[in-house]
């Protein structure tokens, strides 16, 4: 997969402010205050880069107010390290392709995984299956 490397000039141009804060600057969008997803197939992609990331089948309501997914659709879809700010030991979730800072991976998601990939949804588009 070829990298996507831009400058934050670049990246404001593209993205909006609320996108740019996140995926840039490893923001959160508020609990509840993203777009509400359709639930057709399909697949999600990073919004900065276009990187296929979530499948339909593996979203899950977590009741949290923030997408949630229990796998990304490819192990190499997305990028975890190590997350330490706000007084807390977290793991984060970036998109393998651009970096963008997607959200977080929690150990308390359902089966197969036990792993809730609790997400940005400004930070993500939606992809619908063309049958």
């Amino acid at each position: 997969m070829d990298k996507v490397n831009k400058t934050d000039a670049e990246w404001k141009q593209e993205l909006s402010p609320e996108a740019f804060k996140v995926l840039r600057k490893h923001g959160t969008e508020r609990a509840g205050s993203h777009d509400d997803f359709p639930k057709d197939d399909g697949v999600f992609l990073c919004k900065a880069c276009g990187n296929p990331l979530f499948s339909q089948d593996t979203k899950f309501e977590s009741g949290t107010g923030w997408p949630s997914f229990y796998a990304p659709l490819d192990g190499d879809a997305v990028g975890e390290k190590e997350d330490r700010t706000l007084f807390m030991r977290r793991t984060e979730v970036h998109c393998a392709r651009c970096d963008g800072h997607l959200g977080h991976v929690f150990p308390d998601g359902p089966a197969p995984t036990g792993l809730r990939y609790c997400m940005n949804g400004v930070a993500m588009t939606f992809e619908p299956d063309v049958a």
